[in-house]
This record gives structure tokens, C-alpha cells and sequence, in this order.
């Protein structure tokens, strides 16, 4: 754990030094967000936020595998080549997305590029573990899976990456949850403690703790298309790396109920709640009246709070707040497996949604306001070229 802790805070210290430092580079070389009149901030914002926390997680992956815990398996080592190389890859495909707006379709095609390499170093989804049964794939399955996990995943947290601090933090709770489930289930196995899924969510949580100082209404920085689609990416790789590295017939014969069985499957799911279904809501609603899934609208679902009345910061600590209960509600169900934790859960929920559906007290003078807070109201509320999705 003491390595872990360390690989944290090497992560968050390079992503707070080196974000300051690209801000500067992206002032000086013109990356910045323009202001257009569907936007929601009001000044130019300077890009390369996606480029400073890959900073940070390339320091604290290359200070891992030098430790004496982390750096003796050779899996670890192995697998984090893997990722890094394919996270420079779709973190390269989003500045260029942020300098020069690709097309649609040619970002996706960068994002299968990643993910491709991801397969091509052996790094794909093994097996799905359903309640008395793992469920084997084979070799082409465990490409088309992990291609398309790799896909939501990137799309989703670019989807969500709306306003100020929100894309970093909502991430941060959804890595923390899920490091905790894969040491957790390795000390319930009797496993080596050193995961590559592990590594990965410390590694994230680091660089969001990072970035969030910079980022968090009134933003300084936008972390881009390059940040978004980097942390989804990563979060889609720690589930993958997960079961390259657990045995399955493990999780079969420990008898323990949920906590190894359903929690592989459902905690991905409840980790990005908030950004799939805002994904899969977007989809579905362009669909319907025939727009393609990437033609911006003002219909996310921190478009609507803000429209409730919430206020910028509120709007994004109400969606912490439900990611927090469904990831780490799933995870204390999962394990403890009580009706106590069943009641606190649905109290916690009650509430949220009182707070949510509620109007706000002075909301009606808050919910205009604009993406960075010093400057003049704008009545346009829709994404920017962070997150225009």
C-alpha cells in the first residue's frame, strides 16, 4: 500500500507541476478554446490539460516499476508499456482533435487505433464473470469486447466534460472505488497485491487530484478532448488489465457471493453511471431526431441541473455526489451484503434526489452562470470545444 500511496502522490505532483507548465505552452503556441456563441465560457481557455496528466501518469508508472513491490512482476511491467504507449496514442489523437477539430469519424478511428494497439501487446478482456459461471472468450470476441469497452468508456467521459472540475472529479471517485475493489478482492484471493488495474486507478486518481486545482470553477485550463478521452481510456484499461491478471476459476470457488462474481461486471458500469447514461441518453435523443450521435446539444444531464436552477459548483457536486453512491454504493453492498447497507443506500439516494429535483435556494441567480465565474453571464449554455458533446 505505501507503494501505491507514493505512485499517488508522484502522479498528482507531476500533473499540478507540469499543468501550469503546458498552460503556458498553449497560451504562447494559441491552444486555446475560442468562445462561440454555443459555449459556456467566456474567455479563451488554454488546452493541453489531457497532455499534463499524461505527464503525471508516465512519471508515476515509470517510478512503479522501479519500486522493489510494484517493479518485480513482470505482468505489471508488461501490461504498462502497453497502456502507456496506446494512452499516447489516443492522448495525441484528442490534441489534435483540440487544435484542429478532427472529423468525427477520423477521431474514432484514432480511439480503435488505441485500442488496437492495446489488443496487439495482448492486453484484452479475458473472460466476463457472471453469478456461477465465467463465461471464456474467445479470440476474436476478446478483441471486439475490448475494442468496444475502450470506445464507451473514452466517448463517455468526453460526454460528460461539461463543466469546470466535473470530468476530473466525477473519474477520481469512479478510480477510487475501483481500486479499492481490486486490492481488496487480491487480499481476498490471497493474491499478489501488485496489479497493473491497481496501478492504474492509483496512478488516475493522482493526476485528476492534480489537474482538479487548475481545472475547478474558475477553471484556469481545460483538459480537452486529449484529457477526457486519456482518463476514460485509462479507467477502461484498468478493468481490462483486471482480468488479464485474475484467475477466473478463483472467482468461481471462492464461494463469497457477489463481492467476486457480479462486482467485475457491474463495477465499470457504476464507476461511469453518470457519463454512460449521459452517453447512451445523448445517442438515443440525437437518434431520435435524426442527428448523428456527435452533433452537440444543450441536453446533458449538467445542462439540465443548471437549468433547475443549481449553480455551476452545486451541479457539479451534486454529480459527484451520485457517482460517489453508485460506485462506492456497489462495492459496500458487494461486500458486506447487508440489509443495513441496502437501507443507507436507498436514504442516500432519497436525499440526492431531493436535492437534485429540489430548486435551490438563490438558484435562480446562480444558474446562469458562466463556465469560469469572474467574468459576465451568457444565456447560451452548451459544451464547449473541451467537450462539445
Amino acid at each position: 500500500m505505501r507503494e501505491y500511496l507514493l505512485v499517488l502522490f508522484i502522479s498528482a505532483a507531476t500533473t499540478y507541476v507540469f499543468a501550469a507548465v503546458w498552460r503556458r505552452i498553449a497560451l504562447r503556441t494559441g491552444a486555446v478554446a475560442k468562445v462561440r456563441q454555443r459555449d459556456v465560457h467566456t474567455v479563451e481557455m488554454p488546452y493541453f490539460g489531457g497532455v499534463a496528466m499524461l505527464s503525471g501518469v508516465v512519471a508515476a508508472f515509470l517510478v512503479a516499476t522501479n519500486l522493489p513491490f510494484l517493479g518485480q512482476q513482470p505482468i505489471v511491467q508488461s501490461d504498462s508499456r502497453a497502456v502507456l504507449i496506446a494512452a499516447a496514442v489516443i492522448c495525441a489523437v484528442g490534441v489534435l482533435d483540440d487544435l484542429l477539430e478532427l472529423n468525427p469519424f477520423a477521431k474514432l478511428a484514432g480511439q480503435v487505433l488505441a485500442a488496437g494497439l492495446l489488443v496487439a501487446f495482448g492486453v484484452k478482456m479475458l473472460y466476463i464473470p457472471l453469478s456461477n459461471n465465467t463465461i471464456a472468450l474467445d479470440s476474436s470476441v476478446q478483441i471486439a469486447i475490448t475494442v468496444f469497452f475502450v470506445l464507451l468508456c473514452s466517448n463517455a467521459v468526453n460526454y460528460v466534460d461539461g463543466l469546470d472540475g466535473l470530468a476530473a472529479g466525477i473519474v477520481c471517485i469512479g478510480a477510487v472505488a475501483y481500486f479499492i475493489y481490486a486490492y481488496l478482492l487480491t487480499v481476498q484471493l490471497d493474491l499478489v497485491r501488485a496489479t497493473t488495474s491497481s496501478l492504474i486507478t492509483v496512478a488516475v486518481v493522482g493526476a485528476c487530484i492534480g489537474f482538479l486545482p487548475h481545472n475547478f470553477q474558475p477553471a484556469r485550463m481545460f483538459m480537452g478532448d486529449s484529457g477526457a478521452m486519456l482518463l476514460g481510456f485509462l479507467l477502461a484499461c484498468s478493468t481490462i488489465t483486471l482480468t488479464g491478471q485474475m484467475d477466473s476459476s478463483q472467482l468461481e470457488n471462492t464461494g463469497s457471493g457477489l463481492a467476486p462474481t457480479y462486482l467485475p461486471l457491474i463495477l465499470p458500469l457504476a464507476t461511469l453511471a453518470l457519463p454512460i447514461l449521459d452517453f447512451v441518453l445523448a445517442f438515443v435523443r440525437r437518434t431520435y431526431r435524426g442527428k448523428w450521435w456527435f452533433v452537440a446539444d444543450k441536453q446533458h444531464l449538467h445542462h439540465r441541473l443548471m437549468e433547475r436552477g443549481h449553480g455551476m459548483r452545486r451541479a457539479v457536486l451534486l454529480m459527484y455526489a451520485w457517482t460517489a453512491l453508485a460506485s462506492l454504493g456497489v462495492i459496500a453492498l458487494g461486500w458486506l451484503r447487508s440489509w443495513e447497507v441496502a437501507v443507507a443506500i436507498v436514504v442516500v439516494a432519497i436525499v440526492l434526489s431531493i436535492l437534485t429535483l429540489g430548486k435551490p435556494v438563490n438558484g435562480k441567480s446562480k444558474a446562469a452562470r458562466p463556465r469560469h465565474s469572474r467574468l459576465n453571464d451568457r444565456p447560451e449554455v452548451e459544451n464547449d470545444a473541451t467537450s462539445r458533446r
